[in-house]
């Protein structure tokens, strides 16, 4: 832009704003535009805190190591009191002997009055006089301590009669005593087999056969991951046919099949 000026032509030169943004971000990536600094141009230091300024150097391969005052006072053995324990007797003056309380400390000596309509506790087995220890019961007395005697139902329906007491039978009948009788064992029943029995020379010489020792083994079959399926049915599973009795067991009970 041109600007006249007394006969003076100026030229001014008009950018355009920017926004702070645009300011912040060109400054940002500047900042991590500039290399890292190399961290080993600097003495190792003594010490994991930021200092104000480097610390000397010591001349020495060993670092020194300076107590603080509180772990010198923990460096210390403690102190042991020896002197013998003070009696709880001791000897009061005589102003002590004379002196005489006033009626605020009299006061504050009482021990607390208490709360009004407080009683004393109650004895656990408080005392019977004379004449309860002797009393005798009437009685009328006597027949209200019987417990009461409820009458039993003759069934269980809303409809039972009541049954006085008297009329229980108190024997049992012949069937309940039948059922009351433990059972007796079978006359074949032999009882537990001992855990120890002896076994016969035939048993202990006796070989076994090439088929026994092959049926005897664990059977072998490939892994799963190296192609075993246990879906597959086998071609005698296919090809069996049920024997008379098994299909017979595997009809349904005659009563639980409805009637057409």
């Amino acid at each position: 832009m041109f600007v006249k000026n007394n006969g003076i032509v100026m030229t001014i030169l008009c950018f355009p704003r920017q926004p702070a943004s645009t300011i912040f971000m060109a400054t940002f990536t500047k900042k991590l535009a500039q290399p890292k600094p190399n961290r080993l141009r600097y003495p190792d230091r003594r010490s994991v805190y930021w200092l104000d300024r480097m610390p000397p150097e010591s001349t020495g391969s060993i670092t020194k190591i300076e107590l603080t005052p509180h772990w010198s006072e923990l460096c210390r053995n403690k102190t042991f009191y020896s002197q013998v324990t003070i009696s709880p007797e001791w000897a009061v003056s005589g102003a002590a002997l004379r002196a005489v309380p006033s009626d605020r400390l009299c006061a504050l000596a009482l021990p607390p009055a208490p709360a009004v309509g407080w009683q004393p506790e109650r004895p656990l087995l408080s005392p019977l006089n004379r004449g309860t220890q002797t009393a005798v019961a009437t009685s009328r007395i006597c027949q209200l301590a019987q417990p009461k005697r409820r009458p039993v139902l003759e069934g269980c329906s809303p409809k039972s009669k009541l049954l006085p007491l008297t009329h229980i039978p108190y024997k049992a009948s012949a069937h309940i005593e039948l059922l009351a009788t433990p059972k007796h064992d079978h006359p074949k029943f032999e009882g537990q087999r001992s855990v120890c029995w002896p076994v016969s020379r035939a048993a202990r010489n006796c070989s076994a056969s090439h088929r026994l020792l092959e049926l005897c083994g664990p059977k072998k079959r490939k892994a799963l991951f190296e192609g075993y399926d246990p879906n597959i049915v086998s071609r005698a599973a296919r090809s069996a046919s049920p024997s008379p009795r098994i299909q017979q067991l595997c009809l349904p009970l005659p009563r639980k099949c409805a009637s057409n």
